[in-house]
């Protein structure tokens, strides 16, 4: 695949498309890495079970390192708010289907709301590549 080099500004710097596409792949993988560590805390009872407390230490370590990474392109604030909606919906859906804790309705709406949004952020922030 070939990326043409073509110059966005985000935030207060200039990034290449591929740079960009490289950031939220990096966001991505920050996002699974938060609900795996987070999804495995309750498993760990405290951290008095080994490997789920080292899922949750590693899991976390790798969520934070790629954070990072997408710092060098996303503003901070953008970058918090889509790893911490997405990630607070993905992991209600662990905890509906792991642990059987089903989110009420109110739950659920809030949620709806927390991915507009992310959404809004998406289609009308001036910080964010369109």
């Amino acid at each position: 695949m070939k990326y043409s080099f073509q110059y966005i500004k985000i935030g207060t710097g200039y990034s290449s498309t591929y740079e960009n596409e490289m950031a939220y792949l990096y966001l991505a993988i920050a996002i699974i890495a938060e609900v795996i560590a987070t999804s495995a805390l309750k498993a760990s009872a405290e951290f008095s079970k080994l490997f789920p407390s080292l899922i949750v230490i590693i899991g976390y370590g790798i969520a934070f390192y790629f954070m990072t990474l997408v710092l060098r392109t996303i503003p901070l604030g953008i970058t918090y708010a889509i790893w911490s909606g997405v990630g607070i919906v993905l992991v209600a859906i662990v905890g509906a289907i792991l642990y059987k804790q089903i989110p009420d309705t109110p739950a659920i709406l809030g949620m709806g709301l927390i991915i507009s949004g992310v959404i809004v952020i998406h289609l009308f922030s001036k910080t964010v590549s369109h």
